[in-house]
């Protein structure tokens, strides 16, 4: 099993005929992930051509999951226009939208979070790297090079630290890697996929990556406390910010101690959780907890 993805996903990527949509497109197929097609309104009835695959651009959502069974979008629009395009994609029926695009207003995720939900639509980010169900499927910009499948679930709210850690753990293996994004507003959190996880059978250990500011990792480890049983190892980003200071990240905004990387590693480290000071001895923990009955990735 896996979680959110599996091989019988059927992905539709909005955006498909720009220059990102197309790379990432052939970097997907690459992956072996079942692209079945784009969508751009201005180039309806046109194809393009991607690792050996002549793939349909529909005009709209709806014609492309009525004429293909698509169930995945993965949105790689300009951020003016990412509101209307999850939007469509959730009235279309796609059960799972995946918002690579950053810089995305905070009112216009507010908007088609709330919209997604209301239509039964997931959707991850915005402004994130996707998932990533090693030798099944990948739906946004994860590299499907770095890790082979196996039996660790990855939740991480840093892109390059999804990278990062898969690397650390390529000889182990996971069974699906989710980067959520970083932004104030997500719409999947590490407490949704933490229960995901808790409930794949194919899942034996969590790692979970947060960076300073927010709230996020101090709900995660309440919701680890009282409802997760397998072990979850952790690693928080960002101990060497100095305070006072404005950082980059759209959702690194600390206030006092709230939000800063001690408190989320305390918070974490009281519900159980082993947290690593930087990425490689977060593997090592990963490592260590697992032991030698884990059955790693195949070569």
């Amino acid at each position: 099993m896996a979680i959110y993805l599996t091989e019988q996903s059927r992905i539709l990527v909005q955006g498909i005929t720009g220059a990102e949509g197309g790379r990432h497109t052939r970097r997907m197929l690459a992956a072996g992930s079942d692209v079945v097609g784009g969508v751009n309104p201005r180039k309806a009835g046109g194809t393009v051509d991607a690792e050996g695959r002549v793939l349909p651009v529909f005009g709209t959502v709806r014609e492309g999951v009525a004429a293909t069974g698509a169930d995945v979008t993965v949105v790689l629009v300009p951020p003016a226009s990412t509101r209307a395009a999850v939007v469509e994609a959730a009235d279309a029926g796609i059960r799972l939208a995946v918002v690579v695009t950053e810089g995305v207003p905070v009112h216009d995720a507010v908007a088609f979070h709330a919209h997604a939900r209301a239509r039964g639509t997931r959707v991850i980010g915005p402004n994130c790297p996707g998932l990533i169900s090693p030798g099944r499927s990948g739906a946004g910009i994860i590299p499907a090079d770095i890790a082979g499948p196996g039996r660790v679930g990855l939740v991480s709210r840093s892109g390059t630290l999804t990278y990062q850690l898969m690397h650390e753990l390529r000889d182990i293996g996971f069974s699906t890697c989710v980067g959520i994004g970083g932004d104030p507003v997500v719409g999947t959190t590490h407490i949704d996929c933490l229960s995901a996880f808790e409930d794949d059978p194919d899942t034996e250990l969590i790692v979970l990556v947060g960076e300073i500011g927010g709230d996020a990792e101090e709900r995660a480890a309440a919701h680890i406390r009282a409802h997760v049983t397998k072990p979850v190892v952790g690693y928080v980003a960002g101990f060497t910010a100095p305070e006072g200071r404005t950082m980059g990240h759209a959702g690194a905004i600390v206030s006092g101690s709230s939000g800063t990387a001690r408190a989320k590693r305390e918070a974490l480290e009281a519900a159980g959780v082993q947290v690593g000071r930087t990425p490689t001895e977060t593997a090592r923990l990963v490592r260590a907890r697992l032991g030698r009955g884990m059955r790693t990735a195949p070569d």
